[in-house]
């Protein structure tokens, strides 16, 4: 279809306000008006009140989110040579802040790279990504090969791609759900491998995983977390497969205990710690955190110098903000209590809906219960893999905050 035959959506002026600020989507109750037949997955020009045009994106006829945008040039042609820069700008943009390091990564971001609804990480030679918006899916014939040709160009193997579409979101789309390899490709047969982060190699499953197989997100934080461990008893809250308490070992701590409720997931990490030849010095222990915390409460005494808090998001809409804050206070405040004066916190949160301001409300919140004051060490946010578009606050969702208790 040719650009002048694109369908035409008119918007409000609350719209026009958001897109002229830079952000993405257009929500179907911001829609007034609809020129042309507009099928899912389509191409479809956005024009304001008074009939400027605004941009150009993704049509999505089953979501809320109607239009994604993809670029506000009138002249954009979206051919495969389009694609294809999206794709070389946002490898180039891993290359630099990765410093060269493109063996584990997060290489596109969506929104954040331009490509709204799409989620690729490398581990190693395997490319995994997820696809949540239906022009995204019409695309992937055309997506995944130029992928694979800018790896290639820039000296990284490709072996295969794997598709985890195994979510929920892709029902609001319109789109199946599932999980395999895109068999346009070869591939190999196994779906795990290994990958090195910091020094420390873990088995990733690619197909089972949490998410696309590894939480990539943490990578500086982990690597912070283990200088200042370095010596002092360690506690890994929510461990999952191991990555903070494995960083913590290897930076040289006195012990870890490392607990999650999975028992599956102990197993991987437990595999993780004998792998690096760290199997001795972490104690695993399958409980409930909230419950092992009021135990040790409990007990008194202060057991550890470091406590390290990396939970499940508590809350994934603005719905259940209030209940996610009090989880975070419950745990926060518990393990203030259990560090004794001069121990070190890390805490996070992996929900964009509790925000910055509402997470160190609730830091707050939980020293005031535990009676004791907090000397921030660092503020840190999500890798740089998996960049901040400013005018996308959606994009900005980790906290993560080192203090010392005192």
């Amino acid at each position: 279809m040719d650009r002048k035959d694109f369908p035409i959506f008119q918007v409000n002026k609350k719209a026009e306000a958001a897109i002229r600020a830079g952000h993405p989507w257009v929500y179907a109750q911001e829609i007034t008006g609809s020129f042309g037949d507009a099928e899912n997955g389509c191409l479809a020009h956005v024009s304001s009140p008074k009939g400027a045009y605004l941009g150009t994106g993704f049509v999505s006829t089953h979501s809320k989110i109607r239009i994604r945008l993809l670029s506000s040039n009138p002249n954009e042609q979206f051919t495969s040579a389009f694609w294809k820069r999206r794709i070389k700008y946002a490898v180039d943009y891993r290359r630099t802040v990765m410093q060269g390091d493109l063996s584990s990564c997060r290489l596109i971001f969506g929104e954040a790279d331009g490509m709204p609804g799409l989620t690729a990480d490398k581990y190693g030679g395997i490319i995994v990504t997820q696809v949540l918006s239906y022009g995204m899916e019409k695309l992937r014939d055309i997506i995944y090969p130029l992928l694979r040709e800018v790896l290639e160009d820039e000296g990284e193997r490709v072996d295969g791609i794997y598709e985890r579409n195994d979510v929920n979101l892709r029902e609001k789309e319109g789109l199946p759900q599932g999980k395999g390899w895109y068999e346009a490709m070869p591939h190999p047969d196994s779906t795990e491998t290994e990958i090195t982060e910091n020094g420390i190699i873990y088995k990733v499953d690619f197909e089972n995983g949490q998410k696309t197989g590894f939480f990539l997100d943490q990578k500086f934080n982990r690597a912070r977390t283990a200088a200042i461990a370095n010596g002092k008893k360690v506690l890994d809250c929510f461990t999952h497969t191991g990555s903070f308490a494995l960083n913590a070992a290897a930076g040289g701590a006195e012990s870890v205990c490392a607990v999650d409720v999975s028992e599956d997931a102990l197993r991987t990490a437990r595999a993780n710690a004998e792998r690096n030849g760290l199997g001795d010095k972490i104690e695993f222990v399958c409980a409930d955190v909230f419950d092992l915390l009021t135990e040790l409460e409990k007990k008194g005494g202060r057991p550890y110098d470091m406590i390290i808090l990396d939970p499940p998001a508590f809350t994934k809409s603005r719905k259940t903000v209030e209940a996610a804050a009090r989880g975070y206070k419950e745990i926060n405040s518990k393990a203030m209590k259990l560090l004794p004066r001069g121990g070190w916190l890390a805490t996070c949160s992996c929900s964009h809906f509790m925000t910055g301001e509402l997470f160190e409300k609730m830091l707050m919140q939980a020293a005031r219960e535990a009676d004791v004051q907090l000397l921030q060490v660092e503020a840190r946010q999500q890798s740089a893999d998996h960049p901040i578009l400013r005018s996308v606050p959606e994009t900005d969702y980790l906290k993560f905050y080192i203090f010392r208790v005192v």
